[in-house]
């Protein structure tokens, strides 16, 4: 059986793919296979879950929601998609503190990234793990936290699926709260010299931009009271926008002509409702992204940099940059290890060809101090894992006690981070 991610640019032959409904019919399949993989919705970019081995869904798997006394935590299935659990959350009352605006991804599969939304003073997903009940690769189960074996719990907040198969995470969580959306377009410039501003008063606050476009749109989230059901689910329309990455496909040089016309002046879009309905949006047209995390002091630099690289070359680049916040963090694989983060996405059109652009537009972040998000496109090596991220050396020491033989480790993972395989 063939799998691909969800934007077709990552394939693979596992030998078996299978859904296991209990802990026990999982335990049987981890202990049988060379190699295991954790595979939630394939939002995942790079090849993190290509695998000849076993590639194992746990959305189908026993078990549900379980709170503490003040409901200011709950115990969730780790397989189970952002969707379904913040709906479930919300019938029990509570939110996640924050969302990215994608959320078919397991809970496990953002967290174990590093996914995050925006927010200058809130962090990634993986901030909010409190605790982990996790499958080692003898079947056994093994539970941590600050508390318990807390170098397995700190390697676990973000691990890339390589410390266990997690059935279960603890998470912090928030009493239910409604978001008031704003959409709106400004010239760039404006909103260059307001975003000191913007950023302090908007607990979201994130801009998409074209290269050749001459304005933003600006998107802001805040708590306020309910206006009644949500009436329009999504915040963009894109119908018209993939009319344009179409054409632009079929006549590259298009590109420059026709972005300046896809986003003017004047937008002024608002709306209320529920914060697990309002953070996702659904986005239908297909691209590659690759996503790096800047100190903070050196956002707008490095994305200005990108964007005059693309128009010095003509390039067509047909999706536009999306600029976000992200609070610094303490955790050893997270690109926002200690630092505030500004986050820049590039994307291209999945039709387009994007690998070769990435690589060529990658040292514009890593000479401004980025760092990649782990599941979008990047080139890191083994050396430079241990360059960027200081605690890499914790991570790898976690990782091989417990899974000396690397069955949840791929080809891939193996080189980024210089796995040798050892015999149990």
């Amino acid at each position: 059986m063939q799998w691909k991610n969800w934007s077709g640019s990552v394939r693979a032959s596992p030998h078996l793919v299978a859904q296991p409904k209990t802990e026990a019919e999982l335990a049987t399949l981890v202990t049988q296979a060379r190699k295991v993989r954790v595979v939630g919705a394939g939002h995942s970019f790079m090849p993190l879950c290509e695998t000849d081995g076993a590639l194992l869904s746990l959305c189908e798997l026993e078990g549900g929601i379980c709170f503490n006394a003040d409901k200011s935590r709950v115990w969730a299935p780790a397989g189970w998609s952002l969707a379904k659990l913040t709906a479930a959350l919300w019938e029990s009352g509570v939110s996640l503190i924050n969302q990215g605006d994608v959320n078919p991804q397991s809970l496990a599969g953002a967290i174990g990234t590093g996914t995050h939304g925006t927010g200058a003073q809130l962090g990634s997903l993986s901030t909010a793990a409190r605790g982990f009940r996790l499958m080692m690769a003898d079947g056994a189960i093994v539970t941590c936290s600050e508390s318990e074996r807390p170098e397995l719990f700190q390697a676990a907040r973000l691990s890339l699926g390589m410390v266990g198969v997690a059935t279960q995470i603890e998470i912090d969580v928030l009493p239910a709260y409604h978001l008031e959306e704003r959409v709106e377009t400004y010239p760039l410039e404006e909103v260059e010299a307001r975003w000191g501003e913007l950023a302090a008063n908007n607990r979201h606050v994130e801009f998409f931009v074209f290269a050749y476009g001459k304005y933003v749109v600006l998107k802001t989230l805040n708590p306020a009271p309910s206006e009644g059901a949500l009436k329009h689910m999504n915040d963009i329309d894109d119908r018209a926008f993939r009319i344009v990455c179409e054409v632009c496909s079929l006549a590259p040089w298009l590109t420059r002509r026709l972005q300046p016309v896809i986003v003017g002046p004047g937008v002024r879009q608002r709306r209320v409702g529920p914060a697990y309905q309002i953070f996702p949006s659904d986005r239908t047209v297909r691209f590659e992204e690759m996503e790096y995390e800047l100190p903070r002091a050196n956002g707008w630099a490095a994305l200005k940099e990108a964007i005059a690289w693309i128009q010095k070359r003509k390039l067509p680049v047909t999706f536009p940059f999306e600029f976000r916040l992200t609070a610094g963090d303490d955790i050893w694989l997270s690109p926002f290890n200690a630092t505030a983060g500004a986050s820049i996405s590039m994307h291209q059109f999945a039709k387009m060809p994007w690998r070769d652009l990435f690589a060529q537009a990658e040292p514009i972040f890593r000479a401004h101090g980025g760092r990649p998000h782990w599941a979008k496109r990047h080139t890191l090596s083994a050396r430079d894992v241990d360059a960027l991220y200081p605690d890499a050396a914790k991570f790898k020491s976690v990782r091989e006690a417990i899974d000396p033989g690397a069955k949840f480790a791929n080809a891939h993972l193996m080189q980024t981070f210089a796995i040798e395989e050892k015999p149990t």
